[in-house]
């Protein structure tokens, strides 16, 4: 055999041991299309742990299943049903290759994808599944028409890790439905696999805007210290610029807020970025308006003379909100402000410093049930 021979056999050999690898790639064994939850074949044949960069992710790697869907259940922690409209299209979430494309009788049509790095999706309850076993499929590439069960129309999905459900809202928000800014270590500790999160800053500075807060910190944590001095400048206001408190929280009366007075029809701001959930008349509040934040955070403004926003409406730290009066209960015009965490009142005072009307210079501990607690910084 001559060299050239030799040599020209070994490139088609090699050039056909290259397809079989990458062929090989989207081939599942008969087990894989036909079981939901099985192992990944060689996830874990190196490492007992790999880890996903969440942080890095582009905007494109990433869709939400059905983007103008809405979360309503959530199944134990481990599924979600989206609720959406008749004929919606079911979006991949990440790259990857269809593992699964069949009907079952507890999941009717469902897809399994399993991803470039490392996760599978599930989504059940189709009415039709528009791709099949091997197909490489995008991040928001439409895999299926949403179906349902009844009248209600929804998408049953989950996110899964060696053939073991993880609790979705770990790496996504239900609510705004965008990825979590975080890096996730997946750990298998026999047959189990436990996640381990190490989030990003992922803003040079704090903001209590719910929109723009990635992480709910209590996924998995009964703690969060949030520092106060770390909020910009931009991202919170003294709700009654120029006010002084006449009545303050607390005392004999078990006031549920401070009260501020400038003049009537003075100007009240938003004190920090949120979404309006109240605004209208509420029993001896008179107008009401309430504005919640991130963590769980709600601040009340109260007596208002006219309110300025609606319900829904997203505002940003000092855009004017209303104007003083004196509806609802009140004997003179001015503003009732009251602060809340977790749906309980606290006192105002550990947020503001109203002598200076800033915020104070300490750090909050805060906890999942509620809780409240103030370290005030030396100096």
């Amino acid at each position: 055999m001559t060299h050239s021979i030799r040599t020209l056999l070994l490139t088609l050999l090699f050039a056909v041991l290259v397809v079989s690898v990458m062929v090989a790639k989207d081939v599942f064994t008969p087990a894989e299309q036909q079981q939901i939850s099985i192992e990944t074949p060689g996830l874990f044949s190196r490492s007992n742990a790999f880890q996903v960069d969440f942080g890095t992710l582009s905007d494109a790697g990433y869709s939400f299943p059905l983007p103008v869907g809405k979360v309503e259940t959530a199944g134990g922690g481990s599924d979600l049903e989206i609720v959406t409209s008749s004929g919606d299209a079911v979006k991949a979430m990440f790259d990857g290759t269809v593992r699964l494309s069949r009907s079952f009788a507890t999941y009717g049509n469902v897809i399994v994808v399993r991803h470039d790095n490392g996760l599978e999706t599930v989504y059940g309850r189709n009415a039709q599944n528009l791709v099949k076993v091997g197909q490489k499929v995008k991040a928001g590439q439409t895999i299926a028409i949403v179906g349902g069960e009844g009248k209600r129309i929804f998408c049953l999905f989950s996110i899964m890790v060696n053939g073991a459900k993880v609790n979705p809202e770990i790496l996504i928000d239900s609510r705004s439905h965008r990825l979590r800014k975080q890096l996730v270590v997946f750990r298998k500790s026999g047959a189990r696999v436990s996640l381990a999160v190490n989030r990003k800053e992922t803003m040079p500075e704090s903001s209590l805007d719910p929109s723009s807060v990635d992480d709910d910190p209590f996924l998995t944590s009964t703690t969060f210290k949030l520092d106060l001095e770390q909020i910009g400048n931009t991202h919170w206001a003294y709700p009654l610029p120029g006010a002084h408190v006449i009545s303050d929280y607390g005392g004999r009366r078990c006031h549920s807020g401070v009260d501020m007075k400038t003049r009537p029809n003075d100007k009240i701001v938003a004190a920090f970025d949120g979404v309006v959930t109240r605004s209208g008349r509420f029993s001896g509040y008179g107008n009401c308006i309430v504005i919640r934040h991130a963590y769980g955070f709600e601040t009340l403004y109260g007596h208002q003379s006219k309110n300025l926003v609606r319900v829904g409406q997203q505002v940003k730290a000092g855009e004017v909100i209303g104007l003083t009066g004196r509806t609802g209960r009140a004997t003179t015009e001015h503003l009732h402000f009251e602060t809340l965490f977790k749906g309980r009142k606290f006192n105002p005072a550990i947020l503001f410093n109203h002598a200076k009307r800033c915020l104070q210079s300490a750090t909050l501990t805060l906890r999942r049930g509620g809780g409240i607690s103030s370290k005030k910084k030396a100096g």
